[in-house]
């Protein structure tokens, strides 16, 4: 049972002791919430799917060189022609009908994070999914309080695009912009967040394979705490 303990004062930056850094997908969610997303766009239009008919034999050429140029592309093509104020309204409908009839929420996981507020430390979300699609499902969690360190797209005159992605060394840089240089513990499922578990004083390794734990140790030069939530 944790203890609780009073939350530092107004406007006092926390210490390094009382940070403690969640991953999102893998963590929180069972899955990958973006490519739900966009998987969904494509389910809802023909005409979308028709839009990368054309590629499709690129992709395929493409796809074993580079899965995140390919990626990329369907990406592109699934926000096709959507403002920045469309894609915002369609992510928040998203995250709720994902949150009102979805089961891939790790239950375990969001009891820990709430054990960790409910301690009085300071709580953020660091992972590679879009901002306002891992905010909106924040909120229709009940969590809209919780920090957000995200991916971003950027808008262009063809829509929505992929912009700054915030995965590996990069988590660092915008876990710096919000004064976090060290934390008490991290929580992740994968090992590209190694940066982000190199700063944790517990790192912490989530439903992970025997070979996964095998080169989280190496790459750590320490063994990672192991915990496997449903």
């Amino acid at each position: 049972m944790l203890e609780t303990v009073p939350p530092p004062a107004a406007g006092a930056p926390a210490s390094p002791a009382r940070v403690v850094l969640f991953d999102f997908d893998g963590v929180l969610l069972h899955g990958d919430a973006f490519n739900l997303f966009i998987r969904n766009r494509y389910a809802r239009s023909w005409l979308r799917c028709l839009l990368v008919l054309p590629y499709v034999p690129w992709l395929v050429v493409m796809l074993p060189f580079s899965r995140r140029l390919a990626a990329r592309a369907l990406v592109h093509a699934a926000l096709f022609g959507m403002s920045a104020a469309h894609y915002r309204a369609r992510a928040s409908a998203y995250a709720a009908d994902l949150v009102r009839h979805s089961r891939r929420f790790c239950r375990d996981g969001l009891r820990q994070l709430r054990h960790h507020q409910q301690a009085g430390e300071r709580v953020i979300v660091v992972t590679g999914c879009e901002e306002a699609l891992v905010g909106a499902i924040m909120r229709e969690l009940g969590l809209g309080d919780v920090e957000l360190c995200a991916s971003r797209l950027r808008p262009t005159w063809l829509g929505m695009r992929t912009g700054f992605h915030n995965v590996g060394a990069n988590k660092l840089k915008v876990l710096a912009e919000h004064g976090v240089h060290a934390c008490r513990c991290a929580y992740t499922d994968a090992l590209q967040d190694v940066p982000m578990l190199k700063v944790a004083a517990e790192p912490v390794l989530v439903n992970g394979t025997p070979k996964l734990c095998k080169k989280m140790d190496a790459a750590l030069g320490r063994v990672v705490g192991r915990v496997a939530w449903h």
